[in-house]
């Protein structure tokens, strides 16, 4: 696929909106795009998307998670300011001041987190962090019967309003690329498998509810119980200022980073035959990538591997910088590597399971 193309895909994604446990509009644009390349689709009763292509043993689980880190209204005061809830993982500094969409019923409607200006604040608490429990979305109402009246109850949802925009040398930067990335990968992964009519079995897993305990991945590993996973994600990139290199040594422009372990170990710890498998792969098709050995985050493959007897799985990150913010960035080149590696994987997995 031409990089054009996938610049594409990425942004319809990143732009789409859907926090954990409300992807179906990521879902619905996933199965428009996984259709031509599977032989059937469906939804579970978690909400993950499982898309089949039919083949020879091993079976494949490629794994990607649909849903962002957002908010959730959890009553609007008297005023007529919604006050919110986290989904996900934020770091409240990257929520003030930020504008957002809030997804009603009735539709969409802007709003603008808010708190107490540093001129209403006190010297010493100036030189605090505001956090997210003193924040809250003005929508504009005047009062709660006016922001009930726009649509606004408890649970609706909230995601940032910020759209995919390119920077230079083939580095993009948007919301959720934080799954979003993974899931273009394992899209472009799927094409190639047709392109090269490779006959394995696979299944192509958008997962619900990654960032609030990876619960998708449980119920759609239990069910499928393949013989061998990759999950697709984004890893911390280490190269900007403010992060030093025993921290995070993965850099952007590089090539994926192929994770050993995570957490610590405490989250995932690949089989040295997965890594064996996707090393291996990777130096017989000239793919650059880079090892990763981390020590906070988890991902899907940490739920898919402690599945029933075991499944081997290891990860696929593209490096990003800013995770979990609304201004994540990615190189395009690294995502375009991914996906030949995750497909050329697949195709060499019957020598190693």
């Amino acid at each position: 696929m031409l990089m054009q193309q996938l610049d594409e895909i990425l942004k319809q994604f990143s732009n789409a909106h859907g926090v954990s446990g409300y992807e179906s509009n990521v879902r619905e644009l996933l199965q428009e795009y996984l259709r031509p390349y599977v032989d059937e689709i469906k939804t579970d009763k978690m909400g993950n998307l499982i898309a089949t292509r039919k083949g020879s043993s091993p079976s494949v689980m490629i794994a990607a998670h649909m849903d962002e880190i957002g908010l959730m209204c959890k009553y609007v005061d008297d005023k007529g300011f919604i006050r919110f809830v986290k989904l996900g993982g934020w770091f409240d500094q990257t929520l003030h001041s930020q504008r957002v969409i809030v997804h009603t019923e009735k539709g969409d409607i802007y709003g603008v987190i808010g708190a107490k200006p540093p001129h209403a604040m006190k010297d010493e608490d100036r030189k605090k962090p505001v956090e997210a429990e003193e924040m809250f979305i003005d929508i504009g109402a005047k009062d709660p019967a006016d922001a009930m009246a726009h649509g606004v109850i408890p649970g609706v949802t909230v995601t940032m309003d910020r759209q995919y925009a390119h920077l230079a040398n083939n580095r993009i930067t948007g919301k959720c690329l934080d799954d979003r990335a993974g899931i273009v990968m394992m899209i472009e992964a799927m094409r190639l498998l047709n392109e090269w009519n490779v006959d394995s079995t696979v299944y192509a897993v958008g997962t619900v509810q990654e960032e609030v305990g990876l619960k998708g991945a449980k119920i759609s590993a239990f069910d499928l119980d393949p013989d061998v996973a990759l999950v697709t994600d984004v890893t911390v990139s280490g190269d900007h200022p403010g992060i030093e290199k025993k921290h995070s040594a993965i850099e952007m422009s590089k090539g994926p980073a192929v994770t050993i372990i995570d957490a610590g170990g405490r989250g995932l710890i690949a089989t040295e035959k997965v890594i064996k498998w996707t090393k291996e792969t990777a130096k017989e098709y000239n793919i650059d990538i880079q090892l990763d050995v981390a020590e906070g985050g988890t991902t899907d493959a940490t739920a898919i591997h402690l599945t029933k007897s075991g499944i081997p799985t290891s990860v696929i990150n593209i490096p990003s910088r800013y995770i979990h913010s609304p201004v994540e960035v990615i190189d395009l080149e690294d995502l375009k590597a991914g996906a030949q590696l995750l497909a050329r994987s697949v195709e060499t997995a019957s020598k190693y399971f």
